[in-house]
């Protein structure tokens, strides 16, 4: 067990680590954002950890954790089990110490994180297709050889070198009120919520800390509800960053004391806000790292003075990207697929797409066979995916293929 002194860290431990923290971490950028700011009836600001060294703000506790070995631990290395952007904070902070590093990944994980790690100098051993899989096979690496066990989140030295983010946020945005972090095991929000709500203290004020999971691997509501962390079962999400099944025991009891409200956004939600941050704020955002956005976009945030979201990543494989964008073109009303039954004779195809580009809606795919399921001797099925401008521009153009006498049906994801 952890000792219960170190599970409320102290402003002064902040303030030393973020001392430590700053041979490897950038300050990275706070931007505005005119758009959410609307939407939410309130200032809203960016902290873009997206764009920090390894693309996440991991290397913070990963960096601080290793930083505090003694010379004799260093020379036995550290080993780490990560999807992602652990891994990669583990491998850097290791090359920076001059400290040997194994990381157990699952196979299957996305290329540029595999790639990006073993960039760093990790070895990277491949093992399972979960995260729990590569986890266990690291504590049994660490039992077997003596190497030190870099944990994600459930550790004292992580969850202050995390929090150094927060002390940035205040130093960049003094007059916040609201904070909004995306929550997997909880090392990021632990450590934001106790350095930001020290030093809110120490003014005089108080501010307001709001995580957000993912709906499909929400393990602190039901945590907190029964009092101590409680394992759920994880179901495949975009967010593969924060899908955690268990809250970490440190995390878990300073999120209970520190965090004012928790709340859970769907996968298209996420899709929705890695679009609005691609086209409204020019960022790279990896799905993760975007749910604090989602869940302003989804409307589960009240209104209360100036707000910072914090950006956690911008690891996201190219691929992922594609479909999210097309996912979040879809869940925005702006992706369009129709099936539509049509006679078998020449004309119909042109007609279709005359109707369409009447309704100034952009064919761009087309599907034309004679094989579709219940379709009747003499008909053949169009399947047409448009581009559209939102809900009503949608409505429109089907619309105006009823209104010519076919039938469209939307194809749903």
């Amino acid at each position: 067990m952890h000792d219960s002194a170190l599970s409320n860290p102290t402003l002064e431990q902040f303030e030393t680590a973020r001392t430590v923290v700053a041979r490897v971490a950038q300050e990275t950028p706070m931007e505005s954002s005119r758009y959410l700011a609307e939407l939410l009836g309130a200032e809203v600001f960016l902290k873009c950890e997206n764009l920090q060294r390894t693309g996440s703000y991991k290397i913070r506790g990963a960096y601080n954790r290793m930083a505090q070995l003694t010379e004799e631990e260093r020379a036995r290395g550290v080993v780490a089990a990560s999807a992602g952007n652990h891994a990669q904070g583990v491998a850097f902070a290791a090359r920076e110490l001059g400290i040997a590093s194994t990381i157990f990944m699952p196979i299957g994980v996305p290329l540029p994180k595999l790639q990006a790690t073993k960039a760093y100098g990790a070895e990277v051993i491949l093992r399972g297709h979960t995260v729990a899989e590569p986890l266990l096979a690291a504590a049994a690496y660490a039992e077997e050889t003596g190497a030190i066990f870099i944990p994600p989140f459930d550790h004292p030295d992580v969850i202050v070198g995390q929090g150094t983010l927060g002390l940035e946020i205040w130093d960049s945005v003094p007059q916040v009120e609201t904070v909004i972090v995306p929550i997997g095991g909880g090392g990021l929000i632990a450590g934001v919520a106790s350095a930001m709500k020290q030093r809110a203290e120490a003014a005089g004020r108080s501010i307001r800390v709001i995580g957000v999971q993912a709906a499909n691997a929400a393990a602190y509501p039901g945590s907190l509800v029964a009092g101590a962390p409680t394992e759920v079962p994880v179901q495949a999400t975009i967010a593969d960053g924060i899908a955690v099944g268990k809250p970490g025991v440190l995390n878990f009891e300073i999120i209970r004391h520190l965090v004012d409200d928790i709340v859970t956004v769907t996968e298209d939600d996420i899709a929705k806000a890695l679009l609005v941050l691609l086209e409204r704020a020019k960022l790279v955002v990896e799905p993760a790292g975007a749910v604090g956005v989602a869940a302003i976009l989804a409307g589960l945030v009240s209104p209360s003075g100036p707000t910072v979201v914090i950006l956690s990543g911008g690891n996201i494989d190219p691929l992922l990207m594609q479909r999210v964008i097309s996912h979040g073109l879809s869940a925005s009303d702006r992706y369009l697929t129709l099936r539509i039954p049509l006679p078998d004779r020449p004309g119909q195809l042109a007609r279709t797409a005359e109707l369409v580009a009447e309704a100034n809606a952009n064919v761009i795919e087309v599907l034309h066979t004679r094989h579709g399921h219940g379709l009747k001797i003499g008909e053949v099925e169009l399947e047409l995916s448009v581009e559209t401008r939102g809900l009503e521009h949608r409505e429109l153009v089907v619309e105006t293929l009823r209104s010519a006498g076919y039938s469209p049906q939307i194809v749903e994801d």
